[in-house]
């Protein structure tokens, strides 16, 4: 079956009675991008990015929409002339215009399984001189002398192809000694300290600000066939949450794949649960931040060891 997929333009005061009238016409299942939401979202979470790219800044100026889906066929050609009446009379009612345009746009959908045609797309990727990135579908080529990760790509925050992925498993490989202790801030999908414990780490603890991510990296460590006693994952802010920083101890590795205001956060404050001598790898800092998160961690005490830029990105190993 394929499927109409129904935009309806509107306002965060017309959320409700535009929602209403579509649950009478017995339509529940509803998809709702409330501009006003999006807009408090991306001011109270500024400090996790450092640019807004062309896509989000077209969402800022956008409608509020209302998404929904009906079916191509007869029934559901009904339901959608039921949908354009109804927003017509509402339109009517609303005199002020506070419900916003109420236009309806439609597209068609083909009714494909999306979850295997993009798995053609991801296939193994070598990093570095030691990590091959395994999706979970292909068999490991046989021979191969690299440290394997195996990944389901479709439930992660990060799969190994971004440049500041790569660079972090570039300097695990040359910074990471036997045994060490390592701590992962921002681990999305753990990746980078899976791959630690891969390479020889004694432990690792993984942190980030979204629960979803402590789920996904536990089940990729389960995919590596890792034991739980190795690794511990929790979700919170440690810049701020000090119940969260007194359960930490000190690490021979620490690694922060996250944006540059964070890591300009971190650097004063991070040496706490480091031990002497212990590496810091920080990427994901864009090429225009570069020079003012090396002068953040020189002033935090941190000695630059390594620098590396690809296209609009950098990363740094500091000591």
């Amino acid at each position: 079956m394929n499927w109409i997929k129904v935009k309806i333009g509107t306002t965060a005061e017309g959320i409700d009675p535009v929602s209403g009238r579509l649950l009478e016409l017995g339509i529940s299942g509803i998809e709702i991008a409330d501009k006003d939401d999006f807009q408090e979202f991306l001011e109270n979470n500024r400090k996790y990015w450092d640019y807004v790219d062309e896509e989000l800044e077209r969402l800022k100026e956008a409608e509020t929409e209302i998404t929904l889906y009906v079916s191509d066929e007869a029934a559901g050609l009904e339901q959608l002339s039921a949908v354009r009446s109804s927003m017509e009379e509402l339109r009517k009612l609303d005199e002020e215009g506070r419900y916003g345009s109420l236009r309806i746009s439609t597209d068609h959908v083909k009714d494909e399984d999306w979850s295997e045609i993009w798995k053609q797309y991801f296939h193994p990727i070598p990093v570095g001189k030691k990590v091959l990135i395994q999706p979970q579908w292909e068999p490991v080529a046989e021979g191969t002398d690299r440290t394997v990760f195996v990944v389901n790509p479709g439930m992660s925050f990060g799969s190994g192809s971004h440049p500041s992925t790569r660079f972090c498993i570039e300097e695990i490989e040359k910074y990471l000694r036997p045994e060490d202790h390592v701590l992962d801030l921002g681990c999305g999908s753990g990746i980078l300290s899976i791959i630690a414990l891969l390479l020889g780490a004694e432990d690792a603890v993984a942190i980030d600000i979204d629960a979803n991510a402590v789920d996904v990296a536990y089940t990729n460590l389960a995919l590596n066939h890792i034991s739980k006693e190795k690794y511990h994952a929790f979700a919170g802010d440690i810049l701020t949450d000090e119940q969260l920083q007194a359960s930490l101890g000190q690490f021979d590795l620490v690694i922060a794949n996250i944006v540059a205001d964070v890591i300009i956060g971190l650097a004063g404050f991070v040496r706490k649960f480091m031990k002497e001598g212990a590496y810091f790898i920080c990427s994901g800092i864009i090429n225009e931040r570069l020079e003012e998160v090396k002068n953040a961690l020189i002033n935090g005490g941190f000695e630059i060891v390594d620098v590396r830029t690809e296209t609009d990105w950098a990363a740094i190993t500091a000591r």
